[in-house]
């Protein structure tokens, strides 16, 4: 699983489906997991809470060696940004943190002012 992942991996997905409200977090974390199915929620084996996740095209291929679907997963973990404002993301984002609302089926999300320095982008220096 790799944080840099590239449009080229995200083919056959045709739907993100959020489980909260993206509009409320300045980043979310993606990655690309192998799971049993195309579509429906994905089994969630991680600390924090599962944000979203992407659903695959009818017939998208499955990996034939082990018969798993690459989809993406959108998730936070307990000390990321939205839990601990003041914690270790108050300023920067882990490298697999996007802005969510860069995300889109089939396109890999963007780092923005808004995920990368969260409240602080929002506040612009006063001018002298």
């Amino acid at each position: 699983m790799s944080s840099m992942l590239q449009d080229s991996q995200l083919s056959d997905e045709v739907e993100v489906v959020w489980l909260e409200d993206p509009a409320d977090l300045d980043y979310v974390r993606q990655a690309l997991d192998k799971v049993h199915t195309r579509r429906g929620r994905p089994r969630y084996e991680r600390d924090g809470r599962l944000i979203g996740y992407s659903n695959l095209k009818v017939g998208a291929a499955s990996d034939p060696d082990s018969g798993l679907f690459a989809r993406r997963t959108f998730f936070l973990l307990p000390h990321d940004r939205d839990n601990e404002p003041t914690g270790p993301y108050e300023v920067g984002a882990p490298g697999e943190a996007v802005d969510p609302g860069t995300i889109e089926p089939g396109k890999v999300g963007a780092k923005t002012s808004r995920s990368q320095r969260g409240r602080t982008a929002e506040i612009a220096p006063a001018s002298k």
